[in-house]
């Protein structure tokens, strides 16, 4: 019926695509979606295949998979000065990491977590103002506000004294006006967005981000984690609602990975190769914790992060503490997470009670049922929880700016750490126990007084995981 009123050039068209849709090899239902929506609304459904289609992913991943080669292939020599080490444990999963990110299992001299917003952007600015060579910095969000202004004038004052500063930030995620950005440019800064959208606005604007938030003081310091520049993120300023949050701070050999993340970002943005001196550093004196920073985006092979965690999951022998604000997991997690609950390992979840996304939070509760029955604890925090954290058995530790949904595991620009230092992981976890005695703990017996409507609303709201 649909077919009768095109022509036959048309149809010959529309059936082209469908071939080339099948021959993606994408999962069958995603195949199968967008077969019925060029069957249903050929115009339309065409339309929409050009501009968020997985060949989008791919125009996207080549341009990006080529400032990769550009950066890596020019700085290379001075980056190997830091041989790869041995993980302490969970071996296997460390090969992952660095095969499926193109990382290496590096060394730090110190990792430090940050918890909240008020300590982070301390250590931030601390680090900034110790600055003698270049500071780079990466977010999604970067708000002109109190905690905003206070870190560009923290990189304006650098820049006035000849440190080389470069910020880059979401063409969706941050829009600074030319205002807020000229005390910077004056005094010597560079800035970037990061992929702007396109045809006015037209594309979806949460297709393809740079979620990362990296900060990178002479090589030596890093920053990552869940933390944007806003107030919001700062407890201090924003003392009933502020988000609950946690960043990391690494030094040492480390960082070099995080610089690379950083400057293909920057290459990507504006196709330029930075080669300012002291990029990488050679290694402290004290070097001993074992870390790698795991880049993960539509530009890989791989979905980097998700097979880290997933992996991190099926290995787990006693214990798993998973801190994220969007739990929309896709099949390969989710049965990974019930499967670990249901051979013995305690599996313990903390998400926000409401996040900022009615939709997500109503998806994310359509997964805890299996999850109850299966023996995991599900925490919901009072307010909006937005750190990205796991901790498998006390002994591995993730902290970075993935959520566990669709949407940062494939099409978003992330960086997650994985990491072994002992002091760090009990400071995450303590942390993890203070957020789960905050939180209501999510039983069968309540998700059985869960009316009708309620489940048919988280059951609709599931339909769109892919997309959230």
């Amino acid at each position: 019926m649909f077919w009768t009123i095109l022509s036959g050039c048309e149809v010959a068209y529309l059936v082209a695509m469908i071939v080339v849709i099948i021959l993606e090899k994408r999962s069958p239902i995603s195949t199968i979606a967008w077969i019925l929506a060029l069957a249903m609304l050929p115009y339309v459904g065409l339309v929409v295949y050009f501009f968020i289609g997985p060949h989008r992913v791919r125009r996207k991943r080549m341009r990006h998979g080529h400032s990769s080669a550009e950066v890596r292939g020019q700085l290379a020599a001075e980056a190997k000065l830091h041989p790869e080490v041995a993980a302490p444990h969970r071996v296997q999963l460390a090969k992952l990491a660095s095969r499926a990110s193109g990382s290496v299992m590096s060394t730090a001299k110190r990792i430090e977590i940050l918890a909240g917003g008020k300590a982070c952007f301390d250590a931030i600015v601390d680090a900034i103002s110790r600055a003698e060579r270049h500071v780079h910095v990466c977010y999604y969000i970067f708000e002109a506000d109190r905690t905003g202004t206070r870190i560009r004038d923290a990189l304006v004052e650098r820049a006035r004294a000849g440190v080389k500063v470069r910020l880059l930030t979401d063409a969706v995620g941050t829009s600074l006006s030319r205002k807020f950005l000229r005390p910077l440019r004056e005094a010597g800064a560079e800035c970037a967005r990061f992929n702007p959208i396109a045809l006015g606005g037209l594309l979806p604007r949460f297709q393809l981000r740079n979620h990362r938030k990296i900060v990178i003081v002479d090589g030596r310091v890093g920053f990552l984690g869940g933390i944007n520049v806003g107030d919001e993120y700062d407890e201090s300023v924003s003392k009933r609602d502020a988000f609950r949050d946690t960043h990391a701070c690494i030094e040492g050999s480390a960082v070099r990975e995080l610089q690379f993340t950083f400057l293909e970002d920057w290459h990507f943005s504006t196709s330029r190769v930075v080669r300012d001196k002291g990029l990488f550093p050679p290694p402290a004196a004290g070097e001993h914790e074992a870390a790698i920073i795991v880049p993960s985006g539509p530009d890989q092979e791989w979905e980097a992060i998700e097979h880290v965690y997933f992996t991190a999951i099926t290995q787990a022998d006693e214990r798993i503490q998973l801190t994220t604000p969007y739990f929309v997991p896709d099949e390969p997690v989710r049965i990974a997470l019930s499967a670990a609950a249901l051979r013995g390992v305690r599996v313990e979840i903390v998400v926000p009670r409401r996040s900022d996304s009615l939709i997500v939070t109503a998806a994310a509760r359509s997964y805890f049922d299996e999850l109850l029955r299966a023996g995991a604890h599900v925490y919901e925090y009072p307010r909006m929880v937005h750190a990205k954290t796991m901790i498998v058995d006390g002994k591995i530790g993730i902290v970075g700016s993935a959520n566990l949904d669709n949407r940062s595991f494939r099409l978003n620009f992330e960086v997650s750490m994985l990491f072994y230092a002992e002091k760090a992981l009990a400071d995450l976890g303590a942390l993890f126990e203070t957020d789960k005695q905050k939180s209501r703990h999510i039983t069968l017996k309540a998700r059985s007084r869960v009316g009708l409507p309620m489940r048919f609303a988280e059951a609709s709201a599931r339909l769109l995981s892919p997309l959230l």
